[in-house]
């Protein structure tokens, strides 16, 4: 499911060190009110009635909520996921807080020590005293690079530093073969959220680095810097960056999964680059090295010995400087964090940011996340809720399979191997039964130690690229949660075939003992039931049961699914929005993710003695509700795989007849979709 604003988050804090968020610096609010006033739509305009679930659906079922809801100004958008976003954190916050005022030593040793951490976090007045000074060491150690041959000599304790490079690396389950791990080479993050911020007809891109810019230069200033030297060290890390756009891969191509999927042999890939020495980074990594890795950009390593030279060093060097700067302010004074955040701030056009309190909590639980999950799970999650959830879980597989054996379209040998593929689908509700056991390592070194937050930080850091590395000598733990408990959202893991429905989502408006059962399945149902489509989507249809990257497809029904597909993105491809249009390709296996869950959600809701199909499709749209910054809006359209929320409540409805005799809508009605356009999949 991954909402949207889940998936924005992780765009804008994707730094090796998690940055949490930081109050909006005065310096800056210009930007931000310039930004405001060319994006922001004419929000003045005199509210309108209503209008009837016959001209626009989401509009009139959520026309109170909308009515009566404003955005915080600590907040770029609230809603079904927002909204719960917000209270899980402020209930675990008022645990802890209690936690540690009452000196209550829980029983997990674990949680004692993220409590330790947490209150390391919450001590402003220590991080205030302590300045940018904990993060000198870091600094130092950039500015002693002379030459490109000195970063090359320590690129793997660079790496598991957790300090900036111009690549990225992780270890994953290897896709062509899902039974073992193996190591992902990646390009790096550019400064601006896409490459089409840097076309020259985007209006945008030169004030967003422009605010980049002055954020930067303060942030060094905080370290020390000089302003020429602060300016002309800007400089160098925006030219790096543009050296990189021409070779960074659009949100459209990043959404087809097969776009990722470059296998290499090991020595091949090495013994491809010359200017930095990757077999001796990986042989200093582990003792296992696999014979294949997986390069998602084969387009930027084969430009890296040019984009990577002695020549164009000192702008490299200054660029890891900037982005260190930036990843580890977050960690350091209030000062520090609120400048290292306000850029995040300018892009979603968020007014202010949220208390320091939470601030502090999101630091401490960006470390300590499955920890912080089981206890939310384990205090907040009852069995007769997973009990309940799991029974959904259950049914919607069940409706899937009857759907797949009476589908009309797929021959018997690929109907055989989707059937098998579902069957060995994995299921998990509400929190798992143990945590990573690196997590018994994280040992909080105390402030009279001579501990400070960030350098906790840092050592949790490279305990976890320490045990991630480790992978590569271990069988592939398919028991893994990809999300902690806490977490409001769902997912589908094509790599192990397993869908998770974590505790936090497990409530209103997506499922409450409260609510009916029309309205649940309208709600967790759907949800359930897009992240089983999900395993049969444009995406997840290329792995097979175990998920291996595998066509398991007839050429013949490839054909037929390649066509459906084409006309789901012909519903959402040019639908205007946010001063844009939706890409109906690079929203494409979500929409198909909606179609499908939905489908099969309605057809449950149909078969219930009381089912209520006005209520399954008004919970539907309810979850959905959203209301954001103009400029959020438009990130999301730049970025994101899924449509916007309101197309989301408005069109996927449409495919269903059962949808306009529940509210009377005919042709000739604004949401009326005749029998021709519509799309079934699944």
């Amino acid at each position: 499911m991954k909402s949207s604003r889940m998936y924005i988050w992780k765009f804008i804090f994707r730094k090796e060190v998690d940055c949490v968020k930081k109050t909006f610096k005065r310096t800056v609010c210009v930007l931000s009110c310039l930004l405001l006033l060319l994006l922001l739509p004419a929000a003045l305009a005199s509210p309108a009635s209503a209008p009837s679930p016959k001209e626009d659906f989401y509009e009139a079922i959520n026309a109170d909520w909308l009515a009566t809801t404003e955005l915080p100004p600590d907040q770029f958008s609230v809603g079904g996921f927002g909204t719960l976003e917000n209270q899980v954190p402020e209930t675990l916050m008022a645990d802890f807080d209690r936690m540690l005022r009452d000196g209550v030593q829980p029983e997990d040793p674990r949680l004692a020590q993220f409590l330790r951490f947490y209150a390391m976090a919450s001590d402003y007045e220590r991080r205030n005293a302590d300045g940018f000074s904990p993060a000198q060491p870091y600094l130092e150690r950039i500015q002693k690079l002379d030459s490109l041959a000195a970063l090359d000599s320590q690129l793997s304790d660079w790496l598991l530093t957790g300090l900036s490079l111009p690549f990225q690396v992780s270890v994953e389950i290897n896709a062509k073969d899902a039974r073992v791990y193996t190591i992902y080479f990646v390009a790096p993050s550019l400064i601006l959220p896409d490459p089409s911020y840097y076309a020259q007809d985007n209006p945008y891109g030169p004030m967003l680095l422009q605010a980049f810019g002055g954020v930067a230069r303060q942030l060094l200033g905080q370290a020390g810097y000089g302003e020429e030297e602060a300016a002309t060290i800007v400089q160098n890390a925006l030219a790096f960056d543009a050296s990189l756009v021409p070779y960074a891969k659009t949100a459209e191509e990043s959404a087809d999964i097969t776009s990722l999927y470059h296998p290499q042999a090991l020595a091949d890939f090495t013994g491809s680059i010359r200017a930095v020495n990757l077999a001796a980074m990986v042989d200093a990594l582990t003792d296992h090295p696999p014979e294949e890795v997986i390069v998602t950009d084969p387009r930027f390593f084969e430009a890296f010995d040019g984009l990577v030279t002695e020549e164009t060093f000192p702008q490299l060097k200054d660029w890891l400087l900037v982005q260190t700067v930036r990843s580890l302010a977050s960690f350091l004074s209030e000062t520090a964090m609120e400048l290292g955040n306000s850029y995040a701030n300018i892009l979603t056009g968020q007014a202010q940011s949220q208390p320091v309190e939470r601030q502090a909590y999101s630091a401490a639980n960006a470390f300590f996340s499955e920890v912080v999950g089981l206890y939310y799970g384990q205090t907040y999650f009852g069995p007769q809720a997973r009990d309940q959830v799991t029974a959904m879980v259950e049914r919607m597989v069940a409706v899937y399979r009857s759907r797949l054996e009476h589908n009309d379209w797929l021959g018997e040998a690929t109907r055989a191997m989707a059937l098998r593929k579902l069957d060995a689908l994995a299921i998990r509700v509400g929190y798992p039964d143990a945590v990573d056991p690196v997590y018994d390592a994280f040992l909080v070194t105390p402030a009279e130690e001579g501990g400070t937050l960030l350098s906790n930080a840092m050592h949790f850091t490279r305990l976890a690229m320490e045990a991630m590395f480790a992978r590569l000598s271990q069988p592939v733990d398919r028991d893994a949660w990809a999300m902690s408990a806490d977490t409001v959202n769902a997912g589908y893991n094509a790599l192990s075939n397993n869908i998770t429905f974590p505790a936090a989502i497990l409530q209103a408006p997506f499922y409450s003992l409260e609510q009916s059962a029309s309205a649940n399945y309208g709600g967790i149902g759907a949800v359930i039931a897009h992240e089983i489509s999900h395993a049969f989507d444009p995406n997840g249809s290329k792995f097979d049961e175990y998920g291996s990257y595998v066509d398991w497809w007839t050429p013949e029904d490839h054909t037929q699914f390649e066509a459906l597909s084409e006309k789901m993105v012909a519903v959402f491809d040019g639908l205007s929005f946010a001063d844009g249009t939706v890409n109906g390709r690079q929203t494409l296996s979500e929409n198909v993710a909606d179609a499908g869950g939905l489908s099969c959600a309605l057809q449950v809701v149909q078969s219930l003695p009381d089912g209520d199909v006005a209520a399954f499709f008004t919970n539907w749209a309810t979850i959905w509700r959203i209301r954001s910054t103009a400029q959020f809006e438009q990130l999301l359209l730049t970025l994101d795989v899924h449509a916007p929320n309101k197309l989301r409540a408005n069109i996927q409805p449409q495919m269903f007849e059962a949808f306009f005799e529940a509210f009377g809508i005919s042709e000739g009605d604004a949401m009326y979709r005749a029998p021709e356009d519509r799309v079934s999949i699944w």
